[in-house]
């Protein structure tokens, strides 16, 4: 006869027991004592715009030397230690850039600023807001875009944050270390009543907007229901955004691991990086989004610097103090990247990865130097979108579409996209070893 196992239940009901048994292993305690499959970690993206290029005679690596053994430039030396885990591609940029003051207002989306007839600006949509369409759907917020205080003479060029929508309209960005604290940590203390009602006034503006623009619609030219088409997109973003924060209603937001204090509100050039990335850090290890775009401060570096001369002053460097300045800002901010990237690597992840290894980090900008468009600064970091890091790859063809690198790393991040902007494919390199 074939042996019965014996089973808790029955153990049970055989006797008068009065206290609870422990999880025996011949009661089938493997079965339920297995422990649950940790959840992979999710990817992220950053996106870090410096504005007006390089020291470009003294950023880029010696071109005869790729691959592992290349040697970092003496500006980059602060990223010597995580030299394994960066790599510099030349020889990319966007075939349709004309403008040599806007280091950051194609620099995501690669678009043809002039691709409509009688049209000055025309923008597309950046490479971010693709990638948080899909990555930022069970955050609380779809994506975060910092920037810098203030407009002028800082190289970056047209738009508030490096993001673009749909419509080729720009994102705001929040301009300050003290906004971004408080939007991605601080409470609501309004009664969650009065935000539900505050929230549906809201879409009921929104429906009377929607309901007087479609009526006006069928009186409008084809060239105004156009525009009227792009206004109505960002209503309906306006409409998803609204969705989402009744979602997250009530929901308290988490506090990160190591705890954050408020920013000071005299933080400026140099400490104001530093602080944004603090910031970037902590946002990660509580999912609050997944996708970041960073237009960083110019003229407040350099004078955090010791500079007394203006961003673009700096960048028409020659030999002697503009030169001088221009390096020191760029061995700042490897110096910055470097710590960001340390306390990425120091940050853990319930699978024993860190958060640099679920990165795609990507520092760069549209312009080389003075007004050269060619040969944009790039380098990218990070596990996240499964690159070989550590290399330097020159591309054959000097005019190598910058969106193949977008595409790459969408792709890379798990999001499916067959193109983007004028890409022509992915860069092969990056997913090989060699």
């Amino acid at each position: 006869m074939k042996k019965r196992q014996p089973s808790r239940r029955g153990f049970l009901r055989s006797g008068s027991a009065l206290i609870a048994l422990p999880m025996l292993e011949s009661f089938g305690h493997r079965r339920f004592a297995s422990a649950a499959a940790v959840v992979a970690p999710p990817k992220r993206m950053v996106f870090l715009g410096m504005g007006f290029g390089v020291t470009a005679d003294r950023w880029y690596p010696d071109v005869t030397t790729t691959g592992t053994e290349y040697e970092l430039p003496k500006i980059l030396k602060p990223l010597q230690k995580h030299k394994s885990d960066i790599t510099i591609i030349q020889n990319l940029m966007h075939q349709y850039s004309a403008d040599g003051h806007s280091g950051s207002t194609f620099w995501l989306t690669g678009a043809n600023r002039y691709a409509i007839p009688g049209q000055s600006f025309h923008n597309t949509v950046s490479v971010d807001q693709v990638a948080a369409e899909v990555l930022g759907e069970q955050t609380r917020f779809t994506s975060i875009q910092l920037a810098a205080r203030g407009a002028g003479e800082d190289g970056h060029g047209p738009g508030n944050s490096l993001a673009w929508n749909r419509s080729g309209k720009p994102v705001s960005g929040l301009e300050t270390p003290v906004a971004a604290f408080h939007r991605l940590f601080s409470g609501d203390n309004t009664p969650l009543a009065v935000q539900q009602v505050r929230l549906q006034k809201q879409r009921s503006i929104l429906d009377t907007v929607v309901s007087d623009a479609k009526s006006a619609g069928r009186m409008l030219s084809k060239s105004d229901n156009e525009k009227l088409g792009e206004y109505l997109e960002s209503v309906r973003e306006i409409e998803v955004r609204l969705s989402k924060e009744e979602k997250w209603l009530g929901v308290e937001k988490k506090k990160p691991t190591s705890k954050i204090r408020e920013p000071e509100e005299s933080l400026e050039g140099v400490e104001e990086i530093r602080m944004m990335y603090d910031l970037m850090v902590a946002a990660m290890q509580v999912d609050a989004t997944r996708v970041f775009s960073y237009r960083m401060p110019v003229n407040s570096m350099i004078e955090s610097l010791g500079a007394t001369m203006s961003a673009h002053s700096m960048s028409h460097y020659s030999e002697g103090e503009r030169r001088n300045v221009s390096q020191s800002r760029d061995t700042a901010h490897a110096k910055l990247l470097a710590e960001f990237i340390d306390k990425l690597k120091a940050s853990k992840e319930p699978d024993g990865s860190t958060l640099f290894d679920q990165c795609a980090i990507t520092m760069g900008t549209n312009l080389s130097s003075v007004h050269t468009l060619k040969n944009c600064p790039t380098l990218i970091a990070g596990g996240g979108a499964g690159f070989k890091q550590g290399r330097h790859i020159v591309m054959d063809d000097p005019k190598t579409p910058l969106c193949n690198l977008w595409l790459s790393t969408l792709r890379g991040v798990g999001v499916a996209s067959d193109t983007f902007g004028d890409s022509t494919g992915v860069i092969k390199e990056l997913f090989a070893d060699g």
